[in-house]
């Protein structure tokens, strides 16, 4: 994009009355291949570009979006945006003085650039991915696993003569596999890893290790007993287990949520809203990290962000326009898809941070309940933290001890509620990469925290 071309469009909306100016632009190349049975089911390469134009009054926004660059076709989105404002309102400005194009800080070390390499060279790691499963039992009855890289080149520049740009390279490798027993009865367990990286992420990762996870998690899980459904202490797995926090605590903590009074948070910052064990963090500075970036959406440097600390309310999740209207300061948390999205407060890699419990404290504890190695799908309520979440891998606990599998187990709670209900945390904190639907699209977050125990939780059985 011509700076002088974006200079022009941005001192045109300012002269007719937005408050503040941004363009992002954005071209991605996207390639994946799936096998499934052996065989490829998919593959696909493409690349998009685009241009997203946002004015700002006050904290009003009104967004659009295109795929020409040239001044004629950036000219002609700016008027369509500006007639929804119903009208022309000429002011006096200066003309804006642009700062000289920077990069983003390095958030990555991109040693082998997926496009370089192509996607022949991702059907070894999915062979390998295939033979795992498949030799692990005779009851593995499907292997699907895909190999994914990302990589997007972007731009920003503003009304306040920000002129940006950074590179942003992820790839993740995911396998499902499917059991089935005599009667035709099926389970799945799937595995996801991924990081901000080039292809060297898929060299160094044990493909075999995670493949023979999950396929040994659907045998054994096959044919486990359904739980009786009760209220119950229950003790959660570390890594994905933290996908509680992020959907039942972390959403209702972002501005949007504040802006819309649609979150038990508001008017809590500085008050006890969980138990002192827990410390909870938002965090974008973490190298190499699915979930991380050196700058979000809107150009704003990322950061380590404390949630909770010790059970208190110290921070929301922001954006400019949720911090400007809640009162509260920015995180650099502005998040978006696509040029196609404006960017909202999202996460980034959000977990609750370690402890000094041990499982074994946990535990002896607990004289019945369940221990959920691993969760699954689920849905949630933001604006009341109320979520349900199935159990992909649980255990009864009886007198101290973890006994044998169980399935059927949902997890039924509110977010504000459990809280306080977390009394243990333990040492061993993992992050794991996830994908986050919400207003501005699907983003790359890492959920995590390590092994907690709840005091009691509504089970929901069979």
């Amino acid at each position: 994009m011509d700076l002088h071309v974006a200079q022009k469009v941005i001192d045109y909306a300012l002269a007719r009355g937005a408050t503040f100016v941004d363009l992002f632009e954005e071209e991605t190349r996207a390639a994946s291949v799936v096998l499934k049975n052996k065989k490829i089911e998919n593959a696909s390469a493409g690349i998009e570009y685009g241009i997203g134009v946002r004015l700002v009054y006050g904290t009003e926004v009104v967004y659009g979006f295109t795929g020409i660059e040239k001044e004629a076709g950036l000219m002609q989105l700016l008027h369509a945006l500006l007639a929804t404002r119903g009208g022309t309102v000429k002011k006096t400005t200066a003309n804006l003085k642009l700062l000289p194009m920077h990069h983003a800080p390095k958030m990555q070390e991109l040693l082998k650039p997926p496009t370089v390499l192509g996607q022949n060279a991702k059907l070894p790691f999915l062979t390998r991915a295939c033979e795992v499963g498949y030799n692990v039992s005779p009851h593995v009855a499907q292997v699907t696993a895909s190999l994914t890289d990302i990589s997007s080149k972007i731009s920003i520049i503003n009304s306040e003569g920000l002129c940006v740009e950074d590179d942003r390279t992820r790839t993740r490798f995911s396998v499902a596999v499917t059991a089935e027993n005599k009667e035709g009865e099926r389970f799945t367990a799937s595995e996801s890893p991924g990081a901000l990286a080039g292809f060297e992420f898929f060299e160094n990762l044990d493909i075999g290790m995670f493949t023979e996870q999950a396929a040994e998690r659907a045998v054994r899980m096959l044919n486990a007993s359904y739980i009786d459904g009760k209220k119950m202490p229950i003790i959660l797995g570390n890594g994905f287990g933290g996908v509680i926090f992020h959907e039942a605590c972390g959403h209702p903590l972002e501005t949007e949520a504040l802006r819309k009074k649609a979150t038990p948070f508001e008017s809590k910052l500085g008050e006890k809203i969980a138990h002192e064990c827990v410390t909870a963090i938002d965090d974008g500075t973490i190298q190499g990290s699915w979930g991380s970036i050196a700058i979000d959406d809107e150009g704003t440097a990322t950061e380590r962000t404390v949630l909770i600390e010790n059970g208190v309310l110290k921070n929301f999740i922001s954006d400019r326009i949720g911090a400007q209207e809640c009162n509260v300061r920015r995180t650099g948390s502005a998040r978006r898809e696509s040029y196609k999205y404006a960017p909202v407060a999202r996460m980034r890699n959000t977990y609750i941070a370690a402890g000094k419990d041990t499982f074994e404290d946990m535990l002896q504890s607990i004289d019945e309940g369940l221990y959920a190695t691993k969760l699954g799908g689920g849905s949630v309520n933001p604006a009341t933290g109320e979520f349900n979440f199935a159990v992909e891998e649980g255990y009864r606990i009886k007198k101290g001890k973890v006994q044998e599998a169980v399935r059927g187990a949902t997890l039924i709670g509110k977010g504000h509620e459990i809280l306080p209900k977390i009394s243990m945390v333990a040492s061993d904190l993992e992050l794991t990469a996830g994908m986050c639907g919400a207003s501005s699209g699907q983003v790359p977050v890492t959920v995590g925290q390590p092994t907690l125990k709840v005091d009691e939780m509504l089970v929901g059985g069979r």
